[in-house]
């Protein structure tokens, strides 16, 4: 009897591979590229180095890996959407417990409520931080979260037009254009206040029409000022008709009215900071929260978990709701074709939450707060350097401007990596018209000493030009 291959070991032996190329009904390998054009065929062998054991494949990754540097190895001043927090211990314990790291979608609630109910207590809290109504178990990051409430907003008003500030995150914005794209909607922006950076109200109201969706804004901004208006832009887009959707940054909601205060009807943001590393970009958590009303919770993109009971009555369980909302019973016509999301970032991000509570988020937007400030008071004194460029309150994150010091951003990250400090982000070719100009961050884990390093630091480099 013919011994056949395991299913899951690549069939190498010449005589399977005969044997599959028959079922397949072709006589080379080659037929099954028939359709790429012949000039996009590599006609010489790969420049590929020889077979390593996996010794040898171990030695020479850890060789790799020693390059890097992380936030241990020196104080990194860089945010931008993915930002540098503590990550507590038991947050780190929880995730990596086999019945969390190892779960996938819980189509069967009888044999998945431990997972369903850590993704419900998720919901709960992002409710309660944002305070919204319903919460989705998760999006794949913040740009993912807002390109789905635009297409959310577009649904439901049955309009085709989003108003973004113009200061918005640039990859946001891209990926909100991918999103909105397809669906023929058409992404404004609204200009803002070159002194402050808040919306400027006046075009704001010029560009609102019938034809509006939603309007949307960054609080913190994506250039860390807080947006004061935000009682006139919730009015502006309902006088219009038109929804509200708020993108924020989960850290700051201790100390910030939280965006159901001030007339959100869709909050969208990034959970990447309640208790998940930087994981060198990715993986992400998009939060996405809207108020409680059916036409908006009927077309919430992704999972929601909720509460219900036994046959009988007598226990409690929770299970998938509203499920003929998405892909995996609607296809095509589905809210959204999310689907696995990102639950263990959820229930790391879960246990996070209740570690800190009320009182935990309060005392980390203040320490925020107040290292951020702290940061800016030094920075302002170098001669040369302008901090911040917006005359703002500002949260976890502030531009920097060293147009008066005759220095680049790039040079003076460049310089700083030598220093062993990583610099901002450089925003001079996302916003030209700011100038030469960097967004730092500073956050709980930035020490008095890291600041004073940075201050010091920069004052070397601008006397040094």
């Amino acid at each position: 009897m013919k011994k056949k291959g395991h299913p899951y070991i690549p069939n190498s032996n010449p005589e399977i591979k005969q044997e599959l190329m028959r079922e397949m009904g072709i006589k080379s390998i080659d037929e099954l590229y028939a359709d790429i054009p012949e000039k996009y065929l590599l006609r010489k062998p790969l420049n590929l180095p020889e077979n390593l054991s996996e010794f040898e494949v171990k030695r020479h990754v850890e060789a790799l890996l020693s390059k890097n540097k992380t936030c241990e190895d020196m104080p990194v001043f860089l945010g931008a959407g993915c930002w540098p927090h503590y990550v507590p211990a038991a947050v780190k314990e929880v995730v990596q417990r086999s019945e969390f790291l190892t779960s996938y979608t819980p189509y069967q609630p009888e044999i998945s409520q431990g997972m369903l109910q850590a993704l419900f207590e998720y919901q709960s809290m992002i409710c309660e931080l944002t305070a919204m109504d319903v919460a989705n178990c998760s999006m794949y990051d913040w740009a993912s979260a807002l390109g789905e409430a635009a297409r959310m907003a577009s649904r439901v008003t049955r309009r085709n037009e989003i108003l973004v500030p113009r200061l918005i995150h640039p990859e946001r914005k891209a990926t909100l254009q991918t999103y909105t794209e397809p669906a023929d909607i058409i992404v404004k922006e609204a200009a803002y206040n070159p002194e402050t950076g808040q919306i400027d109200l006046s075009d704001l109201e010029n560009k609102v029409s019938n034809k509006t969706a939603a309007v949307y804004i960054e609080n913190p901004s994506y250039l860390g000022f807080v947006e004061e208006h935000v009682d006139q832009i919730s009015d502006l887009a309902h006088k219009h008709g038109a929804l509200f959707i708020v993108g924020v940054d989960p850290t700051s909601l201790g100390i910030f009215k939280p965006p159901g205060e001030y007339g959100a009807d869709i909050v969208v943001g990034e959970a990447q900071p309640l208790g998940n590393p930087m994981n060198f970009g990715d993986p992400l958590l998009g939060i996405f929260a809207c108020r409680d009303d059916l036409n908006l919770v009927r077309q919430m993109p992704g999972r929601i978990i909720g509460l219900t009971t036994t046959t009988d009555g007598k226990r409690h369980g929770f299970c998938m709701v509203l499920q003929t909302r998405e892909q995996h019973i609607r296809r095509e016509k589905a809210t959204s074709n999310i689907c696995s999301n990102e639950a263990l970032c959820t229930v790391a991000s879960a246990v996070y939450m209740a570690l800190l509570g009320p009182q935990g988020f309060l005392e980390l937007g203040e320490t925020i707060m107040y290292r951020a400030n702290y940061a800016m008071h030094l920075l302002s004194k170098i001669e040369g350097i302008k901090v911040p460029v917006f005359k703002s309150v500002h949260f976890k994150e502030f531009t920097v401007n060293f147009d008066g010091a005759g220095l680049s951003v790039k040079e003076v990250n460049e310089r700083l990596l030598k220093m062993g400090v990583h610099g901002g982000r450089d925003i001079s070719m996302e916003f030209p018209e700011l100038g030469q100009t960097a967004l730092y961050c500073v956050t709980e884990i930035h020490s008095k000493e890291d600041i004073e390093l940075l201050a010091k630091s920069l004052e070397r480099i601008v006397k040094k030009r």
